[in-house]
């Protein structure tokens, strides 16, 4: 009995340690779960506060680039300011010096209405006297237009010159003397003599391209008009254009023909107008 009792000593306390060892496995897998737990939720912390980290470092970014985008505006408005009250001195300069009224501003323009429209009516005047003075010409040899308010007496190289010549024919002196016979009868205006070509070579010993042969011609024109028939020569100027400004196209007989001209162009003087805007 005594054995017994204490055989049933011994299993009591070996029951006592395997339930203790039990109850301390268990605590042990409990407190690694939740370590487990806490070193995730510290690595989530941890990517959560870099990304504070970062955003914060942005936000300081914005606000340098802000401040300094600021700072421009600034200077940009103080420019801006600075430059209008230029213009409104120069305005309140202008219209402080200007001595002219409404009124007289109105009746400048009337003044330059009138002059425009008088220097119409005298080249149109023009235009049809010296129609009738070359009347006698038939219109492929010349013809008189107006364009852009100027007068144009285009003629034609077969009523003045021989093919490659700058020399004036007899004929073409006619009509040149009828033409200054107008002019010298009429005031206040000047006169551009321009040589034109077709677009076929020329090189001569007399002229290396068709600019020289159409300068030529306009000079030899210039030359009858002012020292045979006695234009003055104050009021005329030679050019030559060469092929670079044809009436037609070149690719027919037609249009070369039509494009070895010359144009004496009549303007009206302009010192008037120009006295009348100063």
């Amino acid at each position: 009995m005594k054995e017994f009792l204490n055989f049933i000593a011994i299993f009591s306390m070996i029951l006592g340690i395997f339930g203790t060892s039990c109850v301390a496995g268990k605590k042990y897998k409990t407190s690694q779960a939740r370590v487990a737990i806490l070193q995730r939720d510290s690595i989530a912390a941890q990517s959560q506060i870099k990304e504070c980290s970062i955003l914060v470092t942005n936000l300081k970014n914005e606000k340098s680039s802000l401040q300094i985008d600021k700072k421009l505006l600034q200077t940009d408005n103080k420019t801006l300011q600075t430059e209008n009250e230029l213009v409104q001195n120069d305005f309140d300069e202008l219209s402080a010096n200007s001595e002219m009224t409404i009124a007289e501003q109105e009746e400048q323009v009337k003044n330059l209405n009138n002059i425009i429209k008088a220097q119409k009516d005298v080249m149109n005047k023009l235009k049809n006297t010296i129609s009738t003075a070359l009347m006698n010409y038939n219109i492929d040899e010349l013809y008189v237009y107006t364009k852009e308010g100027k007068v144009y007496v285009s003629l034609e190289e077969k009523l003045l010159f021989s093919s490659g010549s700058d020399v004036v024919n007899a004929k073409g002196k006619e009509a040149l003397k009828s033409l200054v016979n107008v002019l010298k009868n009429t005031k206040d205006i000047t006169v551009m003599v321009e040589g034109h070509t077709d677009d076929v070579p020329i090189k001569t010993a007399q002229f290396r391209d068709n600019w020289d042969l159409s300068t030529a011609r306009a000079t030899s024109i210039l030359r009858i008009m002012s020292g045979d028939y006695g234009f003055d020569s104050n009021l005329i100027t030679a050019s030559g254009k060469g092929e670079f400004h044809p009436l037609k196209s070149n690719d027919t007989l037609e249009g070369k023909a039509a494009n070895r001209r010359t144009e004496i162009i009549l303007s009206p003087d302009l010192n008037e107008l120009y006295g009348l805007l100063n």
